[in-house]
């Protein structure tokens, strides 16, 4: 097997089992390795520290597989692969949830894997480089385990460029008639387009702040800003909340959102679907001094990278400020980040400069998070992504 060396004192991440292995602490790299190659890595004074997935084109040019010397093999991905399965038997109730993540990168031990299941089919990412190396034996094991009615692959991030990795989407096993599945969340059915959704198709994460939306909802005018095929406005709507507004800019979200309301037997009087750039329209509902009982605030990653923080937490301030506007007295705030980059601690600065500018005062109701089967590992903060504030004004 290969051999990296790092230099001197770069070894202590490792020892806090964080699975990234940067380029700029390596010290020396056998030659010809391949992509995606299982390499070995030692200390400076020679001692193992981890085994991994090299990666050349990437800054993360290790991702850890073990940090004992392991063989990575099929035997290696499908005790991998058990495990992150027995976790999800233990975080969800599949009585009542038919789509949730069985496999979340690093923190299930597989860097850059992730799979989701939305009822009997799969969808998967592989969005490194040692990922993609392993695809067909992963596949072979998800089969095997779960027996889907089709696999299908995601990966079309624009992450895996930076690995060196061409964009690339399509069946892997089996077959389904089109790319629309349903499914089911409790009390709540969605429609899933795997070919063309967002991320994998829907937004899993948002499963148990769906269900805590929904208990604050009742008799409430909401306004659901970013609401791609629904999610939020449909938990809200079921709990009678008096008129949902959705806003989003693409016209395909908006049609399934329509037929996902029809699916949950929502009349069409309870909501309205509108076509429009959020920051936009807030802008004009604040023009018309409109006003909302519950708000809903969740966009796209607006970080990129670390050059655009500053950027973008002029964004988060600015549609949270025009947000707090549009609220009735009393009203509720429910705001969201979804950008790894952003802190929890950094998000709940911007919300209370926010407060300030607009002139509201606001009291923190509760903390938001990704749902449980979105596994985070202690020694892996970057997999805690989703975060969120539910405030109240006044």
């Amino acid at each position: 097997m290969k051999k990296i060396i790092l230099h001197k004192g770069r070894e202590k991440s490792l020892f806090r089992k964080h699975p990234w292995i940067f380029s700029g602490a390596i010290n020396s790299i056998d030659d010809d390795i391949d992509l995606g190659e299982t390499v070995e890595v030692f200390s400076a004074d020679k001692k193992f520290l981890a085994v991994g997935a090299y990666s050349p084109h990437s800054q993360i040019r290790v991702r850890v597989w073990d940090f004992n010397q392991s063989e990575i093999d099929k035997n290696f991905f499908e005790e991998r692969i058990g495990s992150a399965l027995n976790f999800r038997k233990s975080v969800v109730d599949s009585k009542i949830y038919n789509a949730y993540r069985l496999i979340n990168s690093e923190s299930d031990g597989l860097p850059g894997v992730i799979v989701d299941k939305y009822n009997d089919v799969l969808v998967c990412q592989f969005i490194s480089a040692g990922a993609e190396k392993w695809k067909q034996t992963i596949v072979e094991i998800l089969v095997k385990q779960l027996e889907p009615t089709a696999i299908y692959e995601r990966s079309d991030a624009d992450v895996r460029q930076k690995e060196g990795l061409k964009p690339i989407k399509g069946m892997l096993y089996g077959k389904i008639d089109s790319g629309e599945v349903i499914i089911h969340e409790d009390n709540l059915s969605f429609i899933v387009n795997i070919f063309t959704g967002h991320k994998t198709g829907f937004y899993l994460d948002q499963r148990e702040n769906r269900k805590i939306i929904s208990e604050y909802s009742k008799e409430k005018n909401v306004l659901n800003c970013f609401s791609y095929t629904g999610g939020f406005g449909i938990a809200a709507s079921v709990n009678e909340a008096k008129h949902v507004l959705n806003i989003d800019s693409s016209e395909e979200a908006l049609n399934i959102s329509a037929r996902n309301f029809q699916l949950n037997k929502i009349n069409d009087d309870k909501f309205t679907n509108l076509k429009a750039d959020v920051f936009t329209e807030l802008r004009k509902l604040k023009s018309e001094n409109k006003k909302f009982d519950l708000i809903v605030l969740d966009p796209p990653k607006f970080v990129e990278g670390k050059n655009s923080l500053n950027k973008a937490s002029r964004g988060y301030k600015d549609i949270n400020m025009l947000a707090m506007q549009l609220l009735n007295d009393d009203g509720l705030l429910f705001t969201f980040s979804c950008s790894g980059l952003m802190t929890p601690e950094l998000f709940n600065k911007i919300i209370a400069d926010a407060a300030t500018d607009a002139g509201v005062n606001l009291s923190i109701i509760d903390r938001l998070w990704q749902s449980g089967d979105h596994r985070v590992k202690t020694s892996f903060p970057e997999s805690l992504y989703l975060k969120g504030l539910l405030v109240k004004k006044g």
